[in-house]
């Protein structure tokens, strides 16, 4: 499912999650000039387990380049799908979740969930020397703080490839509820086949950004909605 819009409106302009998005689009683009080099780049500015995970590759870097790739890899993607796709989900729920905890706490959500997100990537994926890029698992934490932060909200979805319709309106708890135990059930089956099965999508990547979002909004001030004035006639 597809999820299209949802019935919570934001109360203030969602600017870290508009540069998020600009952001990822200009990096793209940027991809897109380095033609035969981006291979070279991105075994640079990916993540790749095997980097971690084997010592005689592991002592061939510093922990300043270490840790690049778990902030760099957010803003790469693998084709226009993929960054469409991951931009339109944060576009969908960060407005929301920007509001409730402001631009600086939003931004730090976004970033640590992603940095889980590639810790879990490895720690399920130690073998792996394939490259991982995409904002998945820092969106999946933005998803998981709107699924704490507004789980009565209605999101109206539709099945793709019939983007016309029928659309269905959905809690917000039951459609983010469904996607991840989606994730989580395909993060299963990982473990449990064949090294090169299930390959291309970090599932692991998307349950640990999730439930880091969960977990961090769980110390975040929320802050009030303003008090309605009522004004009495008589």
């Amino acid at each position: 499912m597809l999820p299209l819009r949802d019935d919570i409106p934001s109360r203030t302009f969602p600017a870290a999650t508009i540069t998020i998005i600009l952001l990822n689009v200009v990096v793209f683009f940027y991809e897109l000039m380095l033609g035969s080099q981006l291979e070279y780049v991105l075994l640079d500015w990916a993540v790749v387990p095997l980097r971690y995970t084997d010592p005689d590759i592991s002592r061939q870097f510093n922990i300043v380049e270490q840790a690049r790739p778990f902030l760099s890899s957010m803003f790469l993607h693998g084709g226009w799908l993929h960054l469409i796709g991951n931009m339109w989900i944060l576009w969908i729920f960060g407005d929301n979740v920007e509001d409730r905890l402001g631009h600086g706490r939003f931004i730090g959500l976004y970033l640590v969930s992603g940095f889980a997100a590639g810790l879990l990537h490895i720690f399920t994926n130690p073998h792996s020397g394939v490259p991982t890029i995409g904002a998945s698992g820092a969106v999946a934490g933005v998803m998981g703080a709107y699924f704490r932060f507004f789980p009565h909200a209605r999101v109206q979805t539709v099945i793709p490839p019939f983007f016309f319709g029928p659309f269905f309106v959905l809690p917000a708890v039951l459609f983010l509820g469904w996607w991840f135990l989606l994730q989580f059930f395909n993060g299963t089956m990982t473990l449990m086949a064949r090294e090169g099965e299930f390959a291309g999508v970090a599932w692991w990547a998307h349950v640990g950004g999730f439930l880091v979002g969960m977990f961090l909004v769980l110390f975040a001030r929320r802050k009030a909605p303003p008090r309605l004035r009522v004004q009495t006639g008589y």
